[in-house]
């Protein structure tokens, strides 16, 4: 029999899911299950929080869990910064595979991201260049350039 999961104890989870779109109950259940969650309430959370912002792209989410509380939260990568950026992200995912997001951004936006990635402590670079020659290398393998 496994041990008892301490309720006072911060169990921190993370899950990729697309936005407004509930997590896959096969990877939720065993995780939130030793500790007294309900699957089922957690993605209807999952979805709520995505659809407001981020609707049509992966997005990381992060669970704070204590005392069978869940404190949701997401966590933006560059890309999906990025490609909220571009905008043309909604897509219906069962039909359109392979997608390449095309589109210019300008340097300003691209430092915006990088602020918002330096501020959640996103980024392992050392200073801000190398937080935005990060998310340039990523705006490049999303697929969109980047005008002056």
């Amino acid at each position: 029999m496994p041990p008892k999961v301490d309720s006072t104890e911060v169990k921190i989870i993370t899950v990729k899911v697309f936005g407004g779109e509930p997590g896959p109950a096969s990877t939720l259940a065993p995780k939130l299950g030793p500790l007294g969650l309900n699957a089922k309430k957690i993605g209807d959370e999952i979805i709520a929080l995505g659809k407001k912002s981020h609707e049509g792209i992966r997005v990381m989410i992060q669970l704070k869990c204590q005392n069978r509380q869940a404190e949701l939260s997401i966590m933006p990568t560059s890309s999906a910064l990025l490609i909220k950026e571009l905008g043309n992200h909604a897509r219906d995912r069962k039909k359109v595979k392979n997608v390449k997001h095309t589109g210019d951004l300008t340097l300003e936006k691209i430092k915006k991201i990088a602020k918002v990635m330096e501020s959640e402590g996103r980024s392992q670079a050392n200073s801000f260049a190398g937080t935005v020659k990060q998310v340039l290398g990523t705006a490049m393998s999303v697929g969109c350039t980047v005008n002056k």
